[in-house]
């Protein structure tokens, strides 16, 4: 019973350190994976060995091992099944010719190349006991995988898979995935035969197996997805048949004499890929995998992970050098095949990035070689080292060589065409992005945007007006190798979301005004942060988001919108919507900054929008004080404003102690109060980019708080033709 007990406190301990140091990395924007190999590592010899070795071999000790390898075995083998289940015919679907050459040709030059350095390698870091094709194949094994799973996540995460090189990117790993597996089988096979004359019987017998599981396998799992399809609930009786199915495929290839994890993910890929039974039976299956198992596995792979085994310099420039001919092989074997096959270089060049991802399927490569005594523990350290590096420089790399701009312009929006086409008619268009959450709640936010955007019918404006609203949904993923992170599902979850954006779109009334409305949807890993993004590349006029309650503040101006406000690179406006639908009485209080410049700024542009709407500006001072003067930018627009505008414009002064109590009692008899990020009304802006919000708690009418970037930007150019002009002014 002890023994038990000290292994469920080692796992409570695995996991909570994995999730930590997970989310550490993907805060960095790295895969969760690596995070969590990263924290396996930490409990090993590496670090908590070392700095505690009493402490560490009283946690882990030697009696505890087998059962966490137990655990680590079955979470590899459902593991394995996830990624044969997820394996989806779709990624074969394009650039087949392409992608088979490049494929090949980037297992080719690394396995070739991964040979060669066992030359070297054998001597100085295996034993007689190990035949060196045996070492040789594993070695070239190891050099040539790519990980599909944090592929797959990465294509997803920078929304590549629409892309010409998203896609080419899949189907070269798929390829990769099927051939490099048959690989490592052929090294185990001669490993535990011992050459390969003696290792044919397995060969064989593996394709045999390959074979059934391919025709009556397949057949057997077809009646059962045909029954899920009557039935359309995926019960637990035929859950547990499919498990059974992936233990008992195991098992075959284990007695074959390949490995346990070959027949799971032999029945993961020979499983119809029924769109609605691939996701519930995934869903029901990672959680447990990724969350329990698969941290377990981690750690035991930290555990025998020893760095401080490269303890001379002769050793880390051994190590330097697996290293340079991984990241070569695989870089230089996929852009050659690229290029011969007329990718340009650019593409060539993110492609060969994207293969050299390795994360955990290269672990697990790594450890069935470290089981059969195939690599040393001085070598399986240097190779898991060679994951660590090669995954972690994917993402930096990319972005480099592939930037986010560039993708925007690889992959057309449906409305991009016409876009273009009122751009270059009408000049630069003014521009609303639009982050939308929850589509369902935000149609107030959509009808404020529209009225921002266009005129109500009947209303004339002198200038010629081009406006656009972008709602922006960013779907947001929050684990890693989870389903939906899978290109083929992204696609389903990027269409499902427009479909309820055009929805909501399609409540705006009169039906002209939804014109002007062209949603975008991405994904995303941080939401803040790829609004930033997003703005810089679509340069907005302003960012209007709605707020939400952090899950741990009660600011309102915290979490994604504080983020927002303190990063993105344009002007922003945040809406606390009360739940009316009028906009027939603003209210501006004013204090003389440019955020209440800017409040002033857009309440004037709705001012001309609407020729039924009335605009309160409110100035509170004390005994004290002098009033507040307009600035300069305020005074020229309110000169230049025609009198059926200024007419419906009152200044109003009051005296009062206490401005955001002035402020609040005003804004009963309004529809929007419109407000800078002023000390005036509690809402100024505070270190670390948090934000007090007493008005936005206590404002009786809807709420607008805006927050300026840049004086440069015009926001009523499109409805007031002197406007421009005094932008002008403003640059210079």
């Amino acid at each position: 019973m002890h023994t038990v007990i000290l292994v469920l406190v080692e796992v409570l301990i695995v996991i909570g350190l994995s999730r930590l140091v997970g989310l550490a990395f993907k805060s960095i924007k790295q895969p969760l994976v690596i995070g969590e190999i990263v924290a396996g590592i930490m409990l090993g010899p590496s670090l908590f060995g070392l700095i505690a070795p009493s402490v560490a071999a009283n946690l882990f000790p030697p009696e505890t091992i087998p059962f966490l390898n137990v655990l680590s075995q079955v979470g590899l083998i459902f593991f394995m099944f996830l990624i044969g289940l997820e394996l989806n015919p779709k990624y074969l679907s394009g650039q087949l010719e392409t992608a088979i050459l490049t494929s090949h040709v980037s297992i080719l030059v690394p396995f070739s190349l991964g040979t060669v350095l066992a030359v070297l390698l054998y001597p100085l870091v295996s034993n007689g006991s190990v035949s060196f094709t045996a070492f040789a194949l594993f070695l070239g094994a190891a050099m040539s995988i790519t990980a599909f799973p944090v592929l797959a996540r990465i294509i997803t995460e920078n929304n590549l898979q629409g892309t010409r090189l998203g896609t080419l990117a899949l189907t070269c790993a798929a390829v990769d995935d099927v051939t490099a597996w048959c690989v490592l089988a052929v090294a185990i096979a001669v490993a535990r035969g011992g050459s390969i004359v003696s290792a044919f019987p397995t060969i064989i017998a593996s394709v045999v197996y390959i074979g059934f599981m391919l025709t009556v396998g397949r057949w057997f799992l077809q009646r059962l997805a045909a029954h899920y399809e009557r039935t359309g609930r995926l019960s637990q009786l035929l859950v547990a048949l499919i498990y059974m199915g992936v233990v008992a495929s195991a098992l075959i290839t284990e007695i074959i004499g390949i490995h346990l994890i070959f027949g799971a993910f032999l029945l993961g890929a020979a499983m119809p890929k029924n769109e609605d039974l691939v996701r519930e039976l995934a869903e029901k299956t990672e959680d447990f995998v990724l969350v329990f198992l698969l941290p377990v596995f981690f750690a035991f792979s930290g555990l025998r992970t020893q760095i401080g085994l490269l303890n001379r310099p002769d050793l880390w420039a051994l190590c330097a050098l697996v290293l340079a001919v991984a990241i070569a092989g695989k870089y230089i074997g996929t852009y050659v095949a690229a290029r011969v096959s007329g990718i340009n270089n650019r593409e060539a060049s993110a492609l060969g990035w994207l293969m050299n991802t390795r994360g955990l399927t290269e672990l697990i490569v790594l450890n069935i070689g470290l089981e059969l005594g195939v690599i040393s523990p001085l070598l399986f350290t240097m190779l898991v080292i060679m994951a660590l590096v090669t995954t972690f420089m994917t993402s930096p790399l990319l972005e480099w060589t592939y930037p986010k701009r560039l993708i925007r312009l690889d992959v057309l929006e449906p409305e991009s065409d016409a876009e273009t086409e009122r751009e270059t008619t009408a000049g630069r268009e003014y521009k609303i992005l639009l982050p939308v959450a929850n589509p369902s709640t935000q149609k107030g936010l959509l009808q404020l945007a529209v009225a921002f955007a266009q005129p109500n019918p009947g209303v004339t404006l002198n200038h010629p007006q081009s406006a656009t609203v972008h709602p922006l949904s960013l779907i947001e993923f929050e684990e890693d190798y989870a389903f939906e992170s899978t290109p083929v599902e992204a696609n389903r979850l990027i269409a499902q979301r427009r479909q309820q954006l055009e929805d909501l779109i399609n409540t705006l009334e009169p039906p002209t005004a939804r014109a002007c409305v062209h949603p975008i949807v991405r994904i995303s890993s941080n939401v803040a942060r790829e609004t930033a993004q997003i703005a810089k590349i679509e340069q907005p006029d302003l960012i209007l988001l709605g707020w939400h309650r952090p899950a741990f503040s009660s600011n309102r101006l915290g979490g994604r919108v504080g983020q927002i406000l303190s990063t993105a690179p344009v002007d922003v406006a945040v809406f606390i919507d009360r739940g009316g639908e009028r906009l027939e009485s603003l209210l501006v209080p004013y204090s003389a900054n440019i955020h209440d410049d800017l409040a002033l700024i857009l309440a004037l542009r709705l001012l001309i929008n609407r020729d039924t709407c009335m605009l309160q500006i409110l100035q509170v001072v004390s005994e004290s004080e002098v009033k507040d003067e307009l600035s300069y930018e305020l005074h020229t627009i309110m000169g230049q404003l025609p009198t059926s505008v200024s007419d419906r414009i009152d200044i109003k002064m009051i005296e009062s102690p206490e401005p955001i109590q002035a402020v609040v009692t005003a804004s009963e008899g309004v529809d929007l109060t419109i407000a800078g990020t002023s000390r005036a009304w509690g809402i100024e802006r505070q270190t670390l980019g948090r934000y007090t919000d007493q008005l936005a708690i206590q404002c009786r009418s809807s709420l607008l708080i805006t927050r300026r970037y840049s004086q440069v930007t015009s926001h009523l150019a499109s409805v007031l033709p002197e406007a421009s002009n005094q932008a002008s002014t403003v640059r210079k």
